[in-house]
């Protein structure tokens, strides 16, 4: 078996590195947006909105791009438990990347907000104009944001953990770049 058989395809890498690095902006942004009275909040909520765009129609290309490549195996001596969480974490982390940028449209449109993204394209309303409707959303959006970003940093201390300590092959199997093999010998 070849050493690309235990490494997700290289579009799934790409995507996987270029989402995190848009995730990470967004979620910096979304944290920035609720602290300013700025002249930059209009431009803030411009990227917020056009980068939650992009990430919902890319995470929709990602789980097909996942169903059709499918994943590398875990190691063979991972223990049950962390197989279970690294399966449910990844889950909620699709959940996240579909819901938040769901709430936030459906926010603005419940608030009669029009969605304009860079380059002037506008989305339509989906959702009538209801105040309690765009308290609910706001608040959901802001609260499981925050979720969000505490999963972020669980998933990225997971990597490093088994980038570090294990050195088991899975951060290998999503690296950008082939990462030397550091538990084989020198030769």
């Amino acid at each position: 078996m070849n050493n690309e058989a235990h490494r997700f395809a290289p579009i799934q890498r790409l995507l996987h590195w270029l989402m995190a690095a848009c995730i990470i902006a967004m979620l910096f942004i979304g944290v920035g947006m609720v602290s300013t009275v700025t002249p930059e909040y209009p431009s803030l909520i411009l990227i917020h909105e056009t980068l939650g765009v992009t990430l919902l129609l890319l995470v929709a290309i990602r789980l097909a791009l996942r169903l059709h490549y499918g994943a590398p195996r875990l190691p063979a001596d991972l223990p049950h438990a962390i197989r279970l969480a690294a399966r449910l974490s990844h889950l909620a982390l699709y959940g996240f990347m579909i819901i938040m940028p769901l709430l936030g449209l459906g926010m603005l449109w419940a608030a009669a907000y029009p969605v304009v993204l860079l380059g002037g394209i506008q989305i339509p309303a989906l959702l009538p104009q209801s105040d309690r409707a765009h308290t609910l959303l706001w608040n959901s959006h802001v609260y499981l944001g925050f979720t969000f970003f505490a999963l972020v940093l669980l998933h990225v201390a997971a990597a490093l953990f088994h980038a570090l300590i294990r050195r088991d092959g899975v951060f290998r199997s999503i690296a950008p770049l082939p990462l030397r093999n550091t538990t084989a010998p020198a030769e």
